[in-house]
């Protein structure tokens, strides 16, 4: 008889210890979510903020999109911060750009040449390409292009530049005979051609 009592509170004992331990998987399950649903908001949040950011870039607001892509950049989810620091690159170009001022299109020029000379292509081309939009008949803009074009491989784009450089300026003729920017373009007959053209 004394044996029974201390059996019955050891099975009460067992099935306290059973719930005691659903209860705690329960709750460490609770916890496991809530971050998932914390995470999925971050993630969702920072979708909004890069959305928000390339909306002020197309509006051309460069330097409040940079702030946003900074920030982006440091704290979104991988993916997206990648996504963030390529924005942020073109932002800042943009604003550089906008920051820019020239007393001169030959400033201009000078500078799309060393943008050139430092490989920075891209660059150059919105530069010399920006002188053309102001004047359409300078020519020393399109044999920058002309060379521009002969040094990443255009060799069409490279021979209508250099053709206008030509017709707008006939030295210009002459000083591309002699240009060693166009050797890239040596071996191609239109452009012998155009330098030494049949004299009638």
């Amino acid at each position: 008889m004394p044996g029974k009592p201390r059996e019955i509170i050891h099975m009460q004992d067992t099935r306290h210890g059973a719930g005691a331990r659903r209860t705690i998987r329960a709750t460490s399950e609770k916890v496991k979510h809530e971050p998932d649903k914390a995470a999925d908001k971050a993630q969702l949040q920072a979708v909004e903020h890069f959305q928000g950011a390339v909306q002020l870039m197309q509006e051309g607001k460069y330097e409040k999109a940079r702030v946003a892509f900074e920030k982006l950049s440091a704290s979104a989810p991988l993916a997206l911060a990648d996504r963030s620091r390529v924005y942020l690159a073109a932002c800042q170009r943009h604003a550089s750009h906008a920051a820019l001022a020239f007393a001169t299109p030959g400033e201009q020029y000078d500078y799309a040449i060393s943008l050139l000379n430092t490989g920075d292509y891209e660059d150059a081309r919105d530069q010399l390409e920006g002188i053309l939009k102001k004047n359409p008949s300078a020519d020393y803009a399109h044999y920058g292009l002309a060379i521009l074009d002969s040094m990443t491989g255009q060799a069409e784009e490279c021979l209508e530049h250099l053709t206008t450089a030509i017709q707008l300026n006939p030295k210009n003729r002459i000083q591309a005979r002699t240009d060693s920017d166009f050797q890239d373009m040596a071996d191609d007959p239109r452009f012998t051609e155009l330098l030494y053209p049949e004299t009638p």
